[in-house]
């Protein structure tokens, strides 16, 4: 509670400063919103390995969140795609070149190598590559292999061990429909594991995300831990093509939502739009009719790189410069977010907490 205080004083003071004051709205539950380490610090490592998820806890994340994906073999890995080849170094080894294909992956067509066509084994072999070289340091590339969900969890297991509050874990159900059509269901696994690891109940340091619907509703009919409907700005659910992501943004919509989830996770420019030149324009009304639905606003991605960030707070005219993060990060947490996914996890708790990097 002491560090939402200090951003709500961070917050007055940037306020009298400008000649429109900002009204600090507050989060659904009057909490602190808490930063959720995008694909691990992977502003600064390698997104998806236990280098990355180690420096997001370091650096003062709430939450690590690794998005799943299965191995031919039955098992969860953390990739943000099945196709691995911007990824990891897979497209460089010779003994796997066969391994190439296209596939039609939620509608779209997409070739490449795929973690369902190789074991846990084979996939430990490979080594992870900076999926953004033209914006990030390249420096750790090889250095790291691609790490099981059993593995994130034994990490957080070991980092939580005393401490008062535990880093959570935010997995995300990456195409769970195309696995399931060719029986390589997450269910059952991302169950198993959460549960040996003591993930029970509402309160659980967990959430499950999804861009898909009917997932999420499988997933509330067997467990009651917490979900989060996540959400872009164009287009809608794969597997729900009659409907939209705008449709379900609205009141109606988040009432539905609030009928098998427990927040949203949208696109932030379904918070705060960009102007036509890039500024952040007015923002919707999306996180207060979220919470009159009961809803949690998670938006993402907060990336520091002036490439991402608004024209206002860009560094510089080079795009893989770095700007000012923490005044589009104070913009958003106005709007009484209750969260948000980062990944400069540092920069985002700086923020958060209202206080001055030391």
């Amino acid at each position: 509670m002491i560090r939402w205080i200090a951003a709500l004083l961070a917050l007055t003071l940037l306020a009298g400063c400008s000649a429109d004051p900002v009204t600090m709205q507050s989060t659904l539950d009057g909490q602190p919103p808490i930063v959720i380490a995008h694909r691990g610090a992977s502003g600064e490592r390698p997104e998806h390995t236990i280098a990355a998820y180690r420096l997001a806890i370091e650096q003062g994340a709430d939450f690590i969140e690794p998005d799943l994906v299965m191995t031919k073999d039955g098992v969860l890995v953390a990739r943000h795609e099945n196709e691995i080849s911007e990824t990891t170094d897979v497209a460089d080894r010779a003994e796997y070149a066969d391994r190439k294909a296209t596939k039609t992956i939620d509608g779209s067509k997409v070739t490449g190598w795929f973690t369902e066509d190789f074991t846990l084994a084979e996939l430990k072999t490979l080594r992870a590559r900076e999926r953004l070289p033209k914006l990030r340091s390249t420096d750790y590339d090889g250095q790291f292999d691609i790490p099981t969900f059993e593995e994130i969890l034994t990490l957080l297991a070991e980092v939580n061990a005393g401490r008062d509050k535990p880093v959570g874990v935010y997995p995300e159900t990456k195409h769970p429909s195309y696995f399931t059509s060719i029986g390589l269901s997450h269910e059952a696994p991302l169950f198993a594991l959460l549960d040996r690891f003591g993930y029970r109940g509402r309160k659980a340091p967990v959430y499950i995300q999804s861009f898909e619907v009917r997932n999420l509703i499988d997933l509330r009919a067997k467990s009651d831990l917490p979900l989060i409907q996540l959400m872009d700005g164009e287009g809608g659910p794969p597997d729900r093509p009659e409907t939209s992501y705008a449709a379900m943004a609205s009141p109606a919509g988040l009432k539905t939502i609030a009928s098998y989830a427990d927040g949203i996770g949208p696109n932030k420019a379904m918070v705060i739009p960009r102007g036509a030149l890039g500024s952040l324009a007015e923002p919707t009304n999306l996180v207060r009719d979220a919470h009159a639905a009961g809803l949690k606003v998670h938006p993402w991605t907060f990336r520091r790189e002036n490439y991402f960030l608004p024209l206002g707070d860009k560094g510089g005219v080079n795009p893989a410069g770095h700007g000012d993060l923490g005044t589009e990060i104070a913009t958003f947490l106005a709007t009484g977010i209750d969260g948000l996914f980062s990944d400069n996890p540092r920069e985002a708790v700086v923020t958060v907490a209202g206080k001055s990097e030391q």
